[in-house]
């Protein structure tokens, strides 16, 4: 188990760019498949990015690919997520999740996410 604590968010005009941090405590041996969320007012989360510990590789959704970075710090046990170009539509609670990646063998954005953070929320004005 984990525990993942969220910062970074906060509100910035159409065209800027915001820097996401996840901490991750606990369990920080375990190679972990980690992922960022997001959940816009009235609809349902969807994942955005998801990044394997391990070896660092990571995916996008097509909707944020070439502006949002996904990427760890090992030696602080966090997880970022760099958005640039932000858009309205940006606009969300977003959340770090983990899953032990030795437990499944695999890390991709529908995984079985067990461990959540209490979100951050980000605002995105045009």
């Amino acid at each position: 188990q984990v525990q993942l604590v969220e910062s970074g968010g906060g509100s910035v005009q159409a065209g800027g760019s915001l820097r996401l941090s996840c901490v991750r405590s606990g369990d920080i041996s375990s190679k972990y498949c980690m992922a960022w969320f997001r959940q816009p007012p009235g609809k349902e989360r969807e994942g955005v990015a998801v990044l394997y510990t391990g070896d660092g590789s990571a995916h996008y959704v097509d909707s944020v690919k070439g502006r949002f970075t996904i990427f760890q710090d090992n030696a602080k046990n966090t997880l970022y997520l760099t958005m640039d170009s932000l858009k309205p539509e940006d606009t969300a609670m977003y959340y770090c999740a983990a899953y032990n990646y030795n437990r499944y063998m695999n890390c991709y954005i529908g995984g079985p996410f067990s461990n959540w953070g209490q979100g951050t929320q980000v605002i995105v004005s045009s």
